[in-house]
């Protein structure tokens, strides 16, 4: 396959100026030092009757209007720096713009993203802003979107600061786009909220100590040695593997999601080359909307902390994944809206903002992002629906799952980012196999 040459680089900024200052909370200032939130989209090419640039000029077009309802994306951080060698950071909606790149991938074809077995390199060129860290969102935009024309194929990949949203939001942006897109109309049925009372009363400016945002800048871009794939799980699957866990340990409160996400992590360290007496931690994103009835389910911003898991490998390796499910049945059911209250008040007191593993690192780590209550597939920006999710290179390291709803009604897709001889062992565990599906 060849590479991606860009044809063009603008910015896009909403249609209504709207300034304003949206203060970053615990959750958003958590994710400074982290890399952004990368999902993308794979589409049929239009019918070639839309010229091609009408066609990307109503992307633009349909674009701005979206910003309209969402001023934080056209914007950029801003920082006050504090006598006491603190610093503080919220979001200032200046409408200074979106990154928005038109480009094309010579030669490459939906079949040579979909089909196979690995994902190709060449993906994580299809996403604008590779390499940024969520605090430098000071001077380099919140949102990029990167338009990139394949042979019989269009791929959309949106690049969003996780300083400014999580996975909610992140969906709630792209399924509005593709609403107005497709609709002609600049009505927005779905509307963000930015502000919450119960968030509204925390004390603002959070400060946090400079030498913590400093580190970050001393980090070199490394080639990375994991390998993607993506795994398929058909509902009849998921249906099995519930009732699997459920009848292992005598109950009916493991979820169909907590009994494949156990049947995934006790495979991967069953294939990983891990000392027994090593101790392994297994992180999993807990939604704070659900959870706190202050908090509307439009909350535009994070909402969510990790809940976590640690037992040594030798345990896991004796365990049925009934129970393991069980295990993470009962950290979930720990995390609390009191719970997440207490956190809040507790990283406000002592900042510590999250640090990823890097692809080098050797790591005992396994941790999930997405899921797969967003709906990726209802986005239709006028010219049909998607065939493929995909993401981009950001927050990648040995061990980091990220959920996604499948093409097809109740499966569920889940992409692995590991080391080669991981996921080829895998791949020849048939106790794993026979759950997934392959299309």
């Amino acid at each position: 396959m060849e590479g991606v040459r860009c044809i063009s680089s603008v910015v896009v900024q909403a249609a209504t100026d709207k300034n304003q200052r949206v203060e970053l909370t615990p959750w958003d200032l958590h994710k400074l030092l982290v890399g952004p939130i990368q999902k993308g989209l794979l589409f049929p090419k239009p019918e070639k009757e839309t010229h091609e640039n009408t066609f990307i000029s109503h992307l633009k077009t349909s674009l701005s209007h979206t910003l309209d309802y969402f001023p934080p994306l056209a914007g950029r951080l801003a920082t006050t720096e504090h006598a006491d060698d603190t610093i503080s950071f919220f979001i200032d909606c200046n409408n200074t713009g979106a990154l928005f790149i038109h480009a094309e991938a010579d030669g490459v074809t939906v079949f040579d993203i979909v089909k196979p077995v690995y994902v190709p390199s060449i993906v994580h060129s299809f996403f604008p802003l590779n390499g940024m860290k969520n605090h430098e969102g000071i001077f380099k935009p919140l949102l990029g979107v990167q338009v990139t024309e394949l042979v019989d194929g269009i791929f959309i990949g949106v690049t969003i600061n996780h300083s400014v949203v999580d996975g909610t939001s992140f969906w709630h942006f792209f399924n509005s786009w593709s609403e107005i897109s497709k609709g002609n109309s600049f009505h927005l049925s779905n509307q963000p909220i930015f502000q919450s009372p119960f968030l509204d009363s925390i004390n603002y400016p959070i400060r946090i100590p400079q030498s913590l945002i400093k580190q970050s800048h001393h980090e070199k871009l490394i080639a990375s040695p994991l390998k993607e794939r993506i795994f398929h799980f058909s509902k009849q699957s998921i249906a099995k593997l519930k009732a699997k866990a459920n009848a292992e340990v005598g109950t009916d409160n493991i979820s169909s999601l907590q009994a494949l996400l156990s049947h995934f992590w006790q495979s991967v360290i069953r294939n990983k080359k891990i000392d027994p007496n090593e101790e392994i931690n297994y992180f999993i994103q807990i939604g704070a909307r659900s959870r706190l009835h202050e908090l509307p389910q439009q909350y535009f911003g994070n909402a969510a902390q990790s809940g976590i898991i640690t037992m040594k490998a030798k345990k896991m390796q004796g365990l049925r994944v009934g129970d393991i499910a069980r295990e993470v049945n009962r950290m979930i059911a720990t995390q609390t809206g009191d719970e997440l209250k207490k956190n809040l008040e507790s990283w406000i007191a002592s900042p510590k903002p999250t640090i990823m593993p890097t692809p080098t690192d050797k790591s005992n780590r396994m941790g999930t992002g997405g899921s797969p209550r967003f709906n990726m597939y209802v986005n239709d920006f006028g010219w049909g629906r998607p065939v493929a999710v995909r993401s981009g290179s950001a927050n990648k390291y040995d061990g980091k799952l990220t959920l996604y709803c499948g093409a097809e009604e109740g499966s569920i897709d889940i992409e692995a980012c590991l080391l080669p001889e991981t996921l080829d062992a895998m791949a020849n565990d048939r106790e794993f196999m026979d759950m997934e599906h392959n299309l």
